[in-house]
C-alpha cells in the first residue's frame, strides 16, 4: 500500500535510498517477510550500501519516514513488533467462528515425543520471525525482552518440572546478540532455571529419601529417571561465532559501559554483533533445522494427520450451520 500524506521531492540521494529500500522489501515480500526498521539498516549495511554507524541509522530511518508518509515506499513494508493492539475477536455468525476454529485447531504435537522443544528470542523485534519458524513445527516459543524477569523464569521453571515429571525430557533453543549481555543470556538462562529445577524436584521427592543428603548430579539422575539422559539444556544457538564468520554481519563496537564487558571482550574482542543482522530467512532455516533434528518425525507426522481429520470435520460443520442449528432448535 503506497499513499500520500504529504509532499516530498527528495535529493538524488535519498532517492537512490528509496529504491534500494524498495527493492529489498520487495525481495523479502516476495517470500511472505516483513523488515523492521532495525533490519532493513543491516541489510543496507551488509550490502555495503551505507556504513554502519549511528548517524546512517538516524539517516535512513528519517528518509524511509518521509518516503512512506510521501508515498514513495509500500507501509506494509516496514512493521513495528513492539507496539499493536490488542483485544477480543468478533464474529458474524456462529458459522465465522466454527469455520475460523477448524483454521486454528491444533493437537499438540509434541505430547508423546520424548523430548520437548521451546525457543526463546531475546528481542521482541524479531518475534515475528522466530513465531513463522516455531509455528512450522508447532513448538512453543517466548520473547524474553533482554534478561528474563524472575516470575517468567520460575514458571518456566514449573512447567519444565511438569514435563520431565510425566517423562520429556526439554530443550530450549535460545537466540540473542553476540554482545556482553546477549552472550550472558544464555548462561542465566540455564542457571536460574537450573536453581528451579534442582530445589523443586527435591521438595517434591518421595519421603523414603533422606532430607538434604541430594547432591546436583543425584538430583539430575533422578530426573533423567523419568526423562531420558540430559533431561534439561539450554542451547544457544544463534548468534555465535561460527555464525559470525560464515555470514559476516556488520560489526559494532562491544558496549564498554556494560558490567559484563571487560570478560566478553577479553574472550572476543572489541566487537560486538546484532541478531537482526542475520537474514530472516537464515533465522528460520536456523530455528528448523534445530527442530528436525530433535523431533521424532513419524509421532509428530501422525498426530498432524489426525489434525487435518478434525479440522476437515470442523469445515464441513460450519459449512452446515444453518441446518445444525435447526436441528438444535435455533433460528
Amino acid at each position: 500500500m503506497r499513499r500520500a500524506y504529504e509532499n516530498w521531492n527528495p535529493g538524488a540521494d535519498a532517492r537512490q535510498i528509496i529504491r534500494q529500500a524498495d527493492a529489498i522489501c520487495r525481495q523479502y515480500a516476495a517470500k511472505g517477510y516483513d523488515l523492521t526498521l532495525r533490519q532493513l539498516y543491516y541489510q543496507f549495511v551488509a550490502r555495503d550500501l551505507i556504513p554502519n554507524s549511528d548517524a546512517s541509522y538516524s539517516r535512513l530511518g528519517a528518509i524511509i519516514n518521509r518516503a512512506r508518509m510521501s508515498g514513495e515506499l509500500n507501509w506494509k513494508y516496514i512493521v513495528d513488533r513492539t507496539r499493536n493492539l490488542r483485544g477480543t475477536s468478533h464474529w458474524g455468525t456462529p458459522a465465522d467462528i466454527i469455520r475460523a476454529s477448524a483454521q486454528s485447531f491444533r493437537l499438540d504435537k509434541w505430547i508423546d515425543q520424548p523430548r520437548r522443544v521451546e525457543v526463546w528470542v531475546e528481542k521482541e523485534a524479531l518475534a515475528g520471525i522466530v513465531q513463522r519458524a516455531a509455528e512450522r513445527w508447532d513448538v512453543n516459543w517466548f520473547s524474553c525482552r533482554g534478561y528474563v524477569s524472575q516470575s517468567e523464569q520460575w514458571a518456566a521453571g514449573q512447567r519444565i518440572g511438569r514435563y520431565i515429571a510425566a517423562g520429556q525430557a526439554v530443550t530450549i533453543l535460545h537466540l540473542g546478540d553476540h554482545d556482553p549481555s546477549g552472550v550472558d543470556m544464555t548462561r542465566d538462562i540455564r542457571d536460574r532455571l537450573s536453581t528451579f529445577l534442582l530445589h523443586d524436584w527435591v521438595h517434591d521427592m518421595p519421603a523414603d529419601y533422606p532430607d538434604g543428603e541430594f547432591r546436583p548430579s543425584q538430583v539430575w539422575e533422578a530426573m533423567a529417571d523419568c526423562a531420558e539422559d540430559n533431561p534439561f539444556e539450554v542451547r544457544r544457538i544463534a548468534l555465535n561465532r561460527d555464525q559470525i564468520r560464515r555470514y559476516q554481519p556488520p560489526p559494532n563496537p562491544a558496549k564498554i559501559t556494560d558490567s559484563r564487558a571487560a570478560a566478553y571482550i577479553d574472550e572476543h574482542g572489541n566487537q560486538s554483533w546484532e541478531l537482526d543482522a542475520l537474514d530472516p530467512e537464515t533465522l528460520v532455516d536456523l530455528i528448523c533445522g534445530h527442530v528436525e533434528g530433535i523431533v521424532d518425525h513419524d509421532r509428530w507426522q501422525a498426530l498432524a494427520d489426525e489434525e487435518a481429520e478434525h479440522r476437515a470435520l470442523l469445515s464441513a460443520a460450519s459449512g452446515r450451520w444453518r441446518e445444525l442449528a435447526l436441528q438444535l432448535g435455533g433460528a
